[in-house]
C-alpha cells in the first residue's frame, strides 16, 4: 500500500498538507570539533571538555518554519554572569586554538518569529596543565633548651590547571610519601592561589641534601601529558641578596649617560637579575645587561622607579630600587593676592599685597627661588618679606610680602627659578605692579551667547577678559554630568579666550562655561559666563527603505516620517516616481500642522502606478530620503527544511528522488497565487530545467509539495522557486539541495545504506583497528592502483557510484585488520538480518568478518559471519542472521592477507527487522561485472514496481 502512494504521489507532483506549518523554533547543540568528551552530569547540563589550543566546534541543529536564525552567545563561567557583547550569527561556532579564558556557558538562540525563541546552552569546559614552579624557603628556630638550631626547609609546588592537578614528589627517583619518611611532611596549604603542595623537610638531616621533583599530572586527560621540575638542594642553597652601585635615589641632569649596577652579594643556585621600570617599559635606547642597566643622553621624560630584582626560587626574590629624577623645570605661574586677609580683591595703598610663584620642577624641593624688582634683587626689610611653602599655594612655592603698600612699591616684579650648580635653564616669570592693575572681569560678545553651525563645520567659543594683567580663560561643559570637551579633557585653557572647535557633531551642542584661572592674575573668586552652542544637522527619516505590497486594485498609503534633525520640523517634502517628480499631494486641512511626516496616496494599485516611490524631507540644512518599492509582486516562497527522509535513493538507476516542500509568504498580501516556476540545475553545470506547477488558492501556512525525480546521484542541485500572480512574477527563492543518505536511525533499523554520501550513513572507523576503510568509485580510484583485485564500480556498474574497500598495497601487512563501525541501534526485534554486497577478488585476499558489537554491559564483539580467499571478480550478497539482546552495532572487518592483491569492498549494507530469506543462493547471489558474457536477468524489484504500477492505473 505505501509503494502504491508513493506512485501516486509521483503521478501527481503537487500536493497540500493542510494548513499551519508554521512551528516555533527547535534546537539542539552537537559538536564536530576536537572534543574529550561530552557529557551530562548530575544536574542534566552537557558538559563540553576540550584541550587548550584544539579547536571547539559547536553547531546549533535548528528545526521550525520559516527556518530559524541562529545566535551564538556567552557567559563567562556561570549563568548569573552577563552575557558577552560580541555575538556569532551563524548555526555553526568554531573558534580556532580556544584559550582557557573562553571557557564557561554557550548559548544557541534560534528564533524566526514564530512562538519564543528556542535557547539551549552547553558548557565547555577547557582543559589545561601549565609548567609548574618550585620554590624553597626555610625557617630556622633556636630550641633554647638543648641548645641547637632547628633547620626546617619548605619546598613549595605550584601549578595552574584544569581539572586539579595530582602532585607527587620524588627525592631522586623515589616517591615520598608520610608513611614511608618521619622526617618529610606533605600538605595543602591555605590561601594559596593556584594549585600548591608543599614538601616539608624537618629537622634538615643529611640525607636530605639531594635532587627533589615535583611531578603533576591531570591523570592524562585529553592526552594531556605529565610535567615535573626538579630542584638540586645542598648546604649551600640560600636565597639571593643583593646591593646597587648608587644611591636609592639618583638625581642627574639632562643629557648625561646613567649607568646603575645591580651587585649580587649572596644565593645558591645562582639567581637571574632582572630591571625593570614603572611606570611603563624601560626607555627607548635603554640596555639592561645582567645586573647593569645604562640609560644614554637621559632626558626628563625618563624619570621614575628602576627596580632590580633577582630570584633563583629559594626564599622572596630580593629587590632594590632607585628613584631616577632627571632636573628639569616647567610651567612658571605667578598669582597676585591683594588682599592678605581676603576682605578685598582690589589693590589698594596702605594693604597688604603678596606675589606668589611657582614652578614645576624636579626634583620639586631642590628648587631656589629669586626676586627681583625693575631688574635689580628685592631688598628684604620688615615691609618686604620673601616666604616659602605658603599652605594656601602649591607646594614648595615662593612668595614676595608686601606690608602697607606704598607708591614707592609699584613696579615690575621678576621672579626667578633656578637648580643651583646646575646647567638647566633658570625659568622666571614677571608680574607689574600698579595703580592700572585689576582684577579680572569676564563677558560674551554681543551676539556671540549662542553659536549655531552646522554639523561638520568648524565652530568658535569667545568669551572677552579685561583687566590687567588678563588671566587665561578655562572652559568647561554645563548641561551634561561628566561630559568632556572635544579635546577630551574636563577643562581646557584658552590664553585668548576661544575655544576653537573643529568639525563639530550633534553630541557637541549644549552650554559651555568660560571661567578665569586663579593663577596668572588675581587669586580671587573665578569670573564666569556661558554661551549656548547648537548644531544644525540634516533630517533623519524612517523608513529608509520600504518594500510595500498589495494586491491590485487596492489603495496605498505612503508616509515619510520624521525621527529626527535640528531644526526638528519638515521645511518641505517631495515625491518622485520613477525619478519623475510628482505634483503636491492635496493638503488635508486636518493636517496642516503635521511637520513631522509627509503623506502620499494612492487610490488604486495598478501595474502603471507600481515602481519606485522616493520622497526627499529637508528642515534647511539638509535632506533625507524614504524610498518605497511598491508592486503586486507575490512575496518569495519559503523552503520547509524539516521534511522527514526526503531524499530518496534508486541504487541501480544511480537516480533519486527529493521532496521539496514549502510554503506561501504572506499570500494575502497580494492576489492570489496561480503557480510557480521551477528551475533545476545541477552545480557546477549551466544548462536548467524549468517546469510550471499549477496551484489552487493558497493559505498561510499551507505546506507545499512538489517531488523531484531523476536526479543523479550524488550531485547537488540548486533549485529556483517563483510565484506567479495576475501581477506577473513574484520574488523568486533559491536552495541547494545534496543528495545525503538517511543516517541509520537508532529505533527504525529499516535503511540500505549505500556509501553515496561522505557521512557514509553514520559509520565511524574504528579508532583501535591497523588502518581505514577507504570510499571511492570508478571516477576516484587511483589510476596506479594494484590490478587484478578489487572491483571497477560499485554494485550499479556505473562510474559515480560510490562503495567502501579497504587497500592492501604497502604500508599494509599480513594480519593488519580495518574496522567499520555502523551507529548504535536499539534492539526493539528479537531478530535482525543484515544484507550486504561483498567483492573479494585477488590472489592475496584475507578475509571479511562481520561482527555484532553489544553495548548491555560494556563492549562485547561476537563474530557473525566469516569470510575468506579470493571470491572472483564479482560482486557477491550475504544475509546474516543476528539477534542482539540489547543496544547494538554492525562492524566491518576487513583483515589483510599475505600479499598487495587482496582489495575487499563493500556495498549497499541493509539492516532488517526479522529473519533473513530461507532461500540464500550459492554461494550468495552473484552480480556480474560490466564486460562478462553472462546474462542478466531482470531484478524482481523491478517486475514488482512495474506490476504495482499496473494495478495502480487499474484503479
Amino acid at each position: 500500500m505505501e509503494v502504491t502512494c508513493l506512485l501516486l504521489l509521483a503521478l501527481i507532483p503537487l500536493h497540500c498538507r493542510g494548513q499551519g506549518v508554521y512551528a516555533p523554533a527547535q534546537a539542539q547543540i552537537v559538536h564536530a570539533g576536537q572534543a574529550c568528551v561530552v557529557k551530562e552530569d548530575n544536574i542534566s547540563e552537557r558538559v563540553y571538555t576540550i584541550r587548550e589550543s584544539d579547536t571547539l566546534v559547536l553547531q546549533c541543529l535548528v528545526s521550525g518554519h520559516p527556518r530559524p536564525q541562529v545566535r551564538w552567545t556567552k557567559t563567562a563561567g556561570s549563568a548569573s554572569d552577563k552575557f558577552q557583547e560580541t555575538s556569532v550569527f551563524n548555526e555553526t561556532l568554531r573558534i580556532e586554538r580556544i584559550a582557557r579564558t573562553q571557557g564557561g556557558r554557550y548559548y544557541c538562540k534560534a528564533e524566526n518569529g514564530v512562538g519564543v525563541p528556542a535557547i539551549k546552552s552547553i558548557r565547555v569546559d577547557v582543559q589545561y596543565l601549565d609548567e609548574p614552579v618550585l620554590t624553597v624557603h626555610q625557617t630556622v628556630s633556636d630550641v633554647r633548651g638543648n641548645f641547637y638550631q632547628e633547620k626546617t626547609v619548605f619546598l613549595r609546588c605550584t601549578v595552574s590547571s584544569n581539572p586539579p592537578a595530582r602532585f607527587i614528589w620524588k627525592r631522586g627517583s623515589d616517591t615520598l610519601s608520610h608513611s614511608q619518611d618521619n622526617g618529610v611532611d606533605i600538605y595543602e596549604p591555605l590561601y594559596t592561589q593556584g594549585e600548591t603542595k608543599v614538601l616539608k623537610l624537618k629537622n634538615l638531616r643529611p640525607q636530605d641534601y639531594a635532587s627533589y621533583t615535583c611531578q603533576v599530572s591531570v591523570r592524562n586527560v585529553c592526552g594531556i601529558p605529565d610535567k615535573a621540575i626538579t630542584f638540586r638542594l645542598t648546604n649551600t642553597t640560600a636565597p639571593p641578596a643583593l646591593k646597587l652601585s648608587v644611591n636609592e635615589t639618583l638625581v642627574v641632569n639632562p643629557g648625561e649617560n646613567v649607568t646603575v649596577r645591580c651587585l649580587l652579594t649572596g644565593g645558591d643556585p645562582l639567581p637571574q637579575l632582572h630591571w625593570s621600570h614603572g611606570p611603563g617599559p624601560l626607555p627607548l635606547g635603554a640596555l639592561a645587561q645582567g645586573g647593569t642597566l645604562s640609560i644614554p643622553s637621559v632626558q626628563a621624560r625618563d624619570s621614575g622607579y628602576y627596580n632590580c630584582t633577582a630570584t633563583n626560587n629559594v626564599g622572596n626574590p630580593a629587590k632594590k630600587t632607585v628613584n631616577l629624577l632627571v632636573r628639569s623645570l616647567k610651567n612658571a605661574t605667578f598669582q597676585i593676592t591683594p588682599d592678605v586677609i581676603k576682605e578685598s580683591e582690589n589693590i589698594q595703598l596702605g594693604q597688604d599685597l603678596k606675589l606668589s610663584c611657582h614652578v614645576d620642577a624636579v626634583p620639586q624641593e631642590k628648587v631656589t627661588y629669586q626676586w627681583f624688582k625693575n631688574g635689580k634683587p628685592a631688598r628684604m626689610s620688615k615691609r618686604l618679606l620673601v616666604t616659602r611653602n605658603d599652605p594656601e599655594l602649591p607646594a614648595i612655592t615662593s612668595s614676595l610680602e608686601l606690608i602697607d603698600l606704598h607708591f614707592s612699591d609699584y613696579g615690575t616684579y621678576l621672579c626667578v627659578a633656578s637648580f643651583q650648580g646646575s646647567p638647566v635653564p633658570d625659568l622666571s616669570i614677571e608680574v607689574n605692579i600698579s595703580s592700572e592693575t585689576v582684577p579680572p572681569t569676564i563677558s560674551v560678545p554681543k551676539g556671540r551667547g549662542v553659536v549655531t553651525v552646522r554639523e561638520g563645520s568648524p565652530a568658535e567659543l569667545q568669551c572677552e577678559v579685561r583687566g590687567k594683567p588678563r588671566p587665561p580663560v578655562l572652559w568647561s561643559r554645563v548641561d551634561k554630568e561628566a561630559a568632556l570637551l572635544p579635546s577630551g579633557l574636563a577643562l581646557e585653557e584658552t590664553p585668548d579666550g576661544k575655544l576653537r572647535l573643529e568639525r563639530v557633531s550633534r553630541d557637541m551642542s549644549g552650554t559651555y562655561r568660560c571661567q578665569t584661572a586663579r593663577y596668572n592674575g588675581f587669586n580671587v573668586r573665578p569670573r564666569e559666563a556661558q554661551v549656548q552652542l547648537t548644531v544644525h544637522f540634516p533630517p533623519e527619516v524612517e523608513p529608509s527603505s520600504q518594500d510595500v505590497r498589495q494586491a491590485l486594485g487596492r489603495p496605498v498609503l505612503l508616509r515619510c516620517s520624521l525621527l529626527r534633525g535640528s531644526p526638528q520640523r519638515i521645511a518641505s517634502a517631495v515625491w518622485r516616481f520613477k525619478g519623475q517628480l510628482l505634483p503636491p499631494p492635496p493638503v488635508v486641512p486636518a493636517a496642516t500642522e503635521a511637520t513631522d511626516h509627509a503623506d502620499l496616496r494612492l487610490d488604486t494599485l495598478t501595474r502603471d502606478s507600481s515602481g519606485s516611490y522616493e520622497c526627499s524631507v529637508s528642515n534647511d540644512v539638509g535632506s533625507a530620503t524614504c524610498l518605497f518599492q511598491v508592486s503586486a509582486k507575490a512575496y518569495s516562497p519559503e523552503f520547509y527544511f524539516d521534511t522527514p527522509n526526503p531524499t530518496r535513493s534508486h541504487k541501480l538507476s544511480k537516480n533519486y528522488s527529493y521532496v521539496l516542500q514549502w510554503t506561501q509568504r504572506e499570500p494575502d498580501a497580494v492576489d492570489p497565487v496561480l503557480n510557480y516556476r521551477l528551475s533545476i540545475r545541477q552545480l557546477n553545470q549551466h544548462n536548467a530545467i524549468v517546469k510550471a506547477i499549477p496551484v489552487r488558492r493558497v493559505e498561510k501556512g499551507q505546506l507545499l509539495e512538489y517531488i523531484l525525480t531523476d536526479l543523479r546521484v550524488p550531485h547537488s542541485y540548486e533549485i529556483r522557486l517563483t510565484p506567479y500572480t495576475t501581477f506577473g512574477a513574484g520574488d523568486m527563492a533559491s536552495r541547494i539541495i545534496h543528495y545525503t543518505e538517511p543516517i541509520n536511525s537508532p529505533n527504525l533499523s529499516d535503511n540500505t545504506c549505500h556509501f553515496e554520501d561522505e557521512k557514509i550513513c553514520g559509520y565511524t572507523q574504528d579508532l583501535t583497528d591497523n588502518f581505514d576503510w577507504t570510499r571511492q568509485n570508478a571516477l576516484t580510484q587511483n589510476p596506479k592502483r594494484s590490478p587484478n583485485t578489487g572491483p571497477p564500480t560499485d554494485i550499479s556498474g556505473t562510474p559515480e557510484g560510490y562503495y567502501m574497500f579497504i587497500e592492501t598495497s604497502r604500508p599494509r601487512e599480513l594480519g593488519d585488520r580495518a574496522r567499520l563501525v555502523s551507529p548504535l541501534y536499539n534492539a526493539s526485534a528479537k531478530f535482525y538480518c543484515v544484507s550486504f554486497f561483498y567483492h573479494m577478488y585477488g590472489k592475496h585476499i584475507g578475509s571479511l568478518n562481520l561482527l555484532v558489537r553489544s553495548r548491555n554491559k560494556g563492549a562485547l564483539d561476537t563474530h557473525a559471519w566469516s569470510l575468506s580467499g579470493n571470491k572472483g571478480n564479482a560482486w557477491q550478497q550475504a544475509h546474516v542472521p543476528i539477534n542482539p539482546s540489547g543496544p547494538f552495532q554492525i562492524i566491518f572487518e576487513g583483515v589483510r592477507g599475505s600479499g598487495y592483491l587482496g582489495d575487499i569492498a563493500i556495498d549497499d549494507v541493509t539492516l532488517k527487522k526479522g529473519e533473513c530469506p530461507r532461500r540464500q543462493m550459492d554461494p550468495n547471489k552473484v552480480v556480474v561485472m560490466p564486460g562478462s558474457r553472462a546474462a542478466r536477468l531482470p531484478s524482481p524489484q523491478l517486475w514488482t514496481s512495474v506490476t504495482i504500477f499496473l494495478l495502480a492505473l487499474q484503479r
